[in-house]
């Protein structure tokens, strides 16, 4: 393999909640999309530290005996805006026994990426369009590909909790590739990231998400 490199914002061990089992998770820097409610602002621009995919996946492979029945999930920012970087270390994870997981804003649908993968983490971006049909396109490469997907959705009370936008919610879960639709709840913790950037925060007036939120968008989810 030729060596390729890319950029990151960093990499994390101990995650419980990006994927199955215990997980590394290697954050890209630089996205496609420019989301107001972004939990990670600091990796929208490409501006993180340039490494090979071959150093990436040797600083991974030191935590295999801590993950239980777990792997490796790319996350960000958005890593398939890294095309060639993020096909290079999947690639590099695989031949090490890795299981690949990519939360990704399933903005691009690209064949290539999405077969090297094991299993994906899409989050609907939904806060700020009605358009899904790109999300459509990317599910039905999964279809294809039979790769499992669990749809996230970051449920901001007053934006994207009503019954239209649920509803295109739930026409994306009747994917074959689907398992699972899980509502995150937005929180606030990201605002003194935006000032530290000098970045405006626009959901400030917006309301943290409760539980009863949640349960409310489930019930809506079924129909109920």
């Amino acid at each position: 393999m030729e060596a390729c490199k890319g950029f990151l914002d960093s990499v994390y061990c101990g995650s419980g909640v990006d994927g199955a089992g215990l997980r590394v998770v290697v954050f890209f820097s630089g996205c496609n999309l420019r989301c107001p409610f972004c939990h990670n602002p600091e990796t929208l621009f490409r501006q993180g530290r340039e490494e090979t995919a071959e150093a990436v996946a040797a600083r991974c492979f030191r935590y295999r005996p801590y993950l239980r029945k777990g792997g490796v999930t790319l996350s960000g920012g958005e890593p398939f805006f890294q095309r060639d970087f993020c096909l290079s270390l999947i690639e590099r994870l695989h031949a090490g026994g890795m299981d690949v997981a990519v939360e990704t804003n399933g903005q691009i649908a690209d064949e290539r990426l999405i077969a090297a993968a094991d299993s994906f983490l899409v989050d609907v971006k939904n806060q700020e369009t009605d358009d899904v049909c790109a999300y459509d396109a990317f599910l039905a490469v999964c279809d294809r590909r039979n790769k499992p997907v669990v749809l996230t959705n970051v449920l901001v009370p007053g934006k994207n909790d009503g019954e239209e936008k649920i509803s295109a919610l739930r026409k994306l879960a009747a994917h074959a590739c689907v398992g699972r639709v899980k509502f995150l709840p937005f929180r606030k913790l990201c605002a003194e990231k935006y000032e530290r950037l000098n970045l405006p925060f626009s959901y400030e007036p917006y309301r943290e998400a409760e539980e009863v939120d949640l349960l409310r968008a489930e019930a809506l989810l079924k129909g109920n």
